[in-house]
């Protein structure tokens, strides 16, 4: 897979058709999933270069005057998801307030002129172009006028409810990690590189690994976690705490995590921390020996949890 930010895929010598499809991709849940396998597929049968079209920043950060938005994948955790996916080209378009003012009619030409798009492939809530004017009935009387083949899909609804990243979020906010998993058919997780702590952890006997989250990373609330951290290929069991460590009067907030039966040095290595429940709130105990004994509580809920699951 090739990662670019611009529309220029080909020389001017090729003459390569290609699927696209078109999203923001934000957690590339299984609603995201089957757009791209559709276009994968469709690709494959046609023997055409398939496309993924995302847009960085997310669209919402300029139309509303670059209000803070929180992804529930980093730029780098969306590249390492797409990765998997055996798509031809990723295309994370640089989304500015001009590019939010073309017409549906300009956004389709640049599809067929930049990219040679023959067949494009959307959800079918898609909107698109100068104040999500466009939809996907205007796509299709566009693709009939200019030779592209629309495909809609039809959304994907699980207990009534319609697979969205706003739910997904929505659940991350509430710590309901377990259904935040089901609609994402995958651990949420966080990637980052270990960095230095206080090394509180290894003087008591539980050494954590302790990363610097990325930028407009969205993290569930405080508290601790029951997760699995995956280490050159290889997963082990563990907790996460987020939070501030109020026994030791932290102030910042960090990301800890406590790996079972671990014992390499991970500092400045990249880890992923996927998180599967959570144990409880994060609180102040009174001394070092309340906190080892309570650690050790946490660590016996998940290997229960692993053990059942």
């Amino acid at each position: 897979m090739k990662i670019i930010d611009n529309f220029n895929i080909f020389d001017e010598k090729e003459n390569q058709k290609t699927v696209v499809t078109i999203g923001n991709f934000d957690g590339i849940h299984i609603g995201h999933k089957k757009l791209i396998t559709t276009t994968r597929k469709c690709a494959l049968e046609k023997n055409l270069k398939s496309i993924v079209i995302t847009f960085s920043p997310h669209p919402l950060e300029i139309v509303k005057n670059n209000m803070p938005f929180y992804y529930i994948f980093s730029e780098e955790e969306k590249n390492i998801e797409m990765e998997k996916e055996n798509i031809d080209f990723f295309i994370k378009y640089p989304f500015t307030k001009d590019f939010s003012n073309i017409s549906p009619e300009k956004f389709v030409d640049i599809l067929i002129e930049k990219l040679n798009c023959k067949i494009l492939v959307v959800g079918e809530d898609y909107c698109f172009g100068k104040d999500r004017s466009g939809n996907v009935n205007i796509l299709k009387q566009l693709g009939e006028q200019k030779g592209i083949q629309v495909i809609k899909i039809s959304n994907i609804v699980i207990d009534g409810e319609r697979v969205s990243s706003s739910i997904i979020r929505e659940c991350i906010n509430n710590r309901n990690i377990k259904k935040a998993n089901l609609l994402l058919n995958k651990p949420y997780y966080i990637f980052g590189q270990v960095v230095e702590g206080n090394k509180l952890g290894r003087t008591i006997g539980f050494p954590t690994a302790n990363i610097i989250p990325p930028k407009n990373k969205l993290l569930p609330p405080d508290g601790v976690y029951i997760t699995k951290t995956k280490y050159n290929n290889k997963l082990y069991d563990s907790i996460t705490n987020i939070g501030t460590n109020p026994t030791v009067n932290n102030t910042h907030r960090t990301i800890e995590t406590y790996i079972f039966d671990f014992n390499q040095n991970l500092y400045n290595q990249n880890i992923e921390v996927y998180f599967y429940d959570w144990i409880r709130s994060v609180k102040k105990f009174n001394g070092i020996n309340e906190l080892k004994e309570q650690i050790a509580k946490d660590i016996n809920i998940a290997s229960s949890f692993f053990r059942v699951n």
